[in-house]
């Protein structure tokens, strides 16, 4: 079998390929850290090619920096060995669906997204943190070397925290925000189509920087908009100074000449404007001013009214069109000179022309789009009256975005920080109501809920957690309400209800609404044991032990303090030993508490994951699964038995595995479909006893 590589590709070699295509002259090789002969860019020749562009030196030149830029761009630049593992049991219509979430920091997963989705995102659309104080933010250690960071693994730090606090008293307030935003949008802007779009939220604090790293990555030339949302609908009468209501929402293009901006329907409030008061048969009509700013003497004539008037431009300036063009407007009936025909003239536009729409103003009132509380009361009617989330962004806000950015109804739509989940709900609507099939994909770090919050009290111990059963819901009820008629697609309703949906779904496949989603969670690859062929890796009990060795040393002080504790009675047998089997056994404990330490978990997913693949088993390996193994391995060690044999009936298993990729030993004894994953050993009780 070959060996596997899932290390994605490193852009330093893309960039050097693209330079050598344009400069063919400026490509050389040279021999990298390991010997090995690579291709190069011989920049002494590539200045030569730019003489008269290149800055050097202490040479003034205009530019936007901060500390630990330049490693913002190497992070940006740099490869990841990590990659996405499917979740089965918390999809929804698994393999029918179009639509992804994904669980794990946004940088690895957008880096990896970059090899499929390069260029094929329509919008993007995020809600990053606004850096308030309270914020937390990605703790992108920037002390690693490329090396270094390409072998890290597991989305924590070394305290088990992957988000760090980001308070007004760090000496590096703005620094971490921009070092933390800069790489993200870098790496997202590949994913963009030639028309694609960006809307990021923010608010004062970083409106500022957030232009300037956007003018730098994506181009001063491509911004289109800063637009104004009034969030609040009440003022704050305890602001010190004045009461904020507002936030903005930065838009810009991948190519401003490639992107055709969506027009807003027009209302009945808008047509109303219209009026026919000359009984004109061209129906109802608005009038504009026939002059222009810009004085041009050939426009500067003068006109003769009905009434035999005669009417000059007002002073400094003149008519909007020629002499001669201006007496077909009228010969037309297309200028109005007053209802007594003495008139300034205006020019007439009619309703019937008015067919594509109505161009946005940059200031969006919450009477149109929503505003915060609204948002607020759109998740807790999904949650039975449950506030999980603060000021989450009303769907109404998100509607307007789709129809802003223009996507097709084919369009597939990114949130890389997508948090409630409220672009995935927004879309679910846009396409009930004009049979769209436009697929989502939301990507959102698992940060733990507040243990003294509804949330977690109600089961739900990550953000991600929430996010998923919001989308749930919401495809729920949206599905609910085009069965019924009531959001139907062609707007006749089929008589169908919800309990008969899966006879609607063979007889309508070309119609069905897509309310499904794969999870997928990213996963911490081990390079060195992943790219090793089978034949490499013994399926033995040193496997396990290697495994071992590293959940100890990858682990939280708190974690190896625990661990010790269990080994220091067994240190007679020989230290290291000691510690793999108190390891083994903490693991164990922590299965039968449903893993209390997130962080932990998140290792042993992923190292233990990787032991099967690095066998060359690409096998779905759920959760519960690996909980229910860990189980086994406490029960096991009761009886003085290794943990070996387990793994090797789960290699057994792997290899008679079903045709649908999961293993099927495993599926016969429960299902854990909608069961959460914090008590599924429960549903293990009398196979484990």
């Amino acid at each position: 079998m070959e060996k596997l590589n899932i290390i994605t590709a490193e852009m330093a070699e893309k960039n050097i390929e693209m330079l050598g295509q344009m400069f063919p002259n400026c490509l050389t090789e040279k021999k990298n850290d390991e010997g090995k002969v690579v291709k190069a860019i011989d920049f002494d020749k590539l200045r030569q090619e730019l003489a008269d562009s290149v800055v050097e030196g202490p040479e003034e030149r205009y530019q936007f920096t901060w500390p630990d830029k330049r490693n913002a761009i190497r992070l940006a630049n740099a490869p990841t060995t990590k990659t996405l593992r499917p979740c089965r049991e918390e999809s929804v219509d698994f393999d029918n669906t179009q639509n992804l979430y994904i669980e794990g920091d946004n940088l690895d997963v957008l880096k990896i997204l970059r090899e499929n989705y390069l260029g094929k995102i329509k919008m993007i659309y995020i809600d990053p943190p606004y850096n308030t104080g309270n914020d937390f933010v990605y703790n992108d250690d920037f002390s690693q070397t490329s090396s270094e960071y390409i072998a890290e693994s597991g989305q924590f730090d070394s305290d088990g925290n992957r988000l760090v606090l980001n308070t007004e008293n760090n000496g590096r307030f703005h620094t971490d925000w921009l070092n933390m935003m800069y790489p993200r949008l870098k790496v997202a802007k590949d994913l963009l189509s030639d028309d694609g779009v960006i809307f990021i939220s923010i608010d004062e604090n970083e409106i500022e920087n957030l232009k300037k790293i956007c003018d730098e990555i994506y181009g001063a030339q491509n911004f289109v908009s800063s637009i104004i949302w009034e969030r609040a609908f009440s003022p704050k009468n305890d602001a010190k100074y004045l009461s904020d209501s507002h936030d903005y929402i930065v838009l810009y293009a991948k190519d401003l000449a490639s992107f055709s901006i969506g027009k807003l329907p027009r209302t009945a409030e808008m047509n109303a404007r219209y009026k026919n008061p000359d009984n004109d048969p061209k129906g109802p009509w608005s009038s504009g001013d026939l002059t222009a700013k810009t004085y041009s003497a050939a426009y500067d004539y003068p006109i003769t009214t009905p009434s035999g008037k005669i009417v000059y431009p007002t002073n400094g300036r003149s008519w909007i069109t020629s002499k001669e063009n201006m007496q077909k407007w009228i010969e037309d009936n297309r200028v109005w000179f007053g209802e007594n025909g003495d008139n300034t003239p205006r020019y007439k536009r009619y309703l019937s022309e008015m067919t594509d729409g109505v161009v946005a103003t940059t200031i969006w009132k919450y009477e149109e789009v929503g505003h915060s509380q609204e948002g607020r009361q759109e998740v807790k009617k999904l949650f039975d009256e449950k506030g999980y989330f603060d000021g989450p962004k009303p769907l109404r806000l998100l509607s307007r975005i789709l129809q802003i950015a223009n996507v097709d109804r084919d369009a597939t739509i990114l949130d890389f920080f997508s948090g409630s989940a409220t672009t995935a709900h927004a879309i679910m609507k846009l396409n009930s109501e004009d049979r769209g099939h436009r697929k989502f994909i939301m990507i959102q770090l698992p940060e733990q809920t507040d243990v003294n919050k509804d949330a977690y009290k109600d089961g739900y111990y990550t953000v991600c957690e929430i996010g998923k059963e919001r989308i749930r819901r919401a495809g729920r009820k949206i599905l609910t309400e085009v069965l019924s008629g009531r959001g139907c697609l062609d707007g006749t309703g089929y008589g169908v209800g919800i309990d008969n949906y899966e006879e609607y779904v063979k007889a309508t496949r070309d119609r069905v609404l897509d309310i499904g989603f794969r999870v997928l969670k990213l996963d911490s690859a081990n390079e060195k044991e992943v790219k090793r062929s089978p034949s490499e890796v013994p399926m033995e009990q040193g496997l396990f032990d290697a495994m071992l060795d590293d959940v100890f040393t990858g682990s939280s002080k708190a974690v190896r303090s625990a661990i010790m504790e269990r080994a220091l009675p067994l240190i007679g047998r020989g230290r290291y030993n000691a510690i793999r089997v108190a390891t083994e056994e903490y693991m164990a404990e922590q299965a039968e508490r449903g893993f209390d330490d997130y962080s932990l978990w998140d290792k042993v997913r992923g190292w233990f994951r990787n032991m099967l693949r690095s066998m060359g088993l690409d096998v779905e390996i759920g959760d519960n699964e690996i909980r229910y193994m860990l189980w086994r391995s406490y029960r096991r060690m009761k009886k003085g038995e290794t943990f070996a044999e387990e793994l090797n009936n789960k290699i057994m298993e792997a290899r008679f595995r079903n045709g649908d990729g999961t293993i099927a030993k495993y599926e016969s004894r429960v299902n854990t479909r909608g069961l959460s994953a914090y008590n599924a050993r429960e549903a293990f009780q009398d196979e484990m006893l």
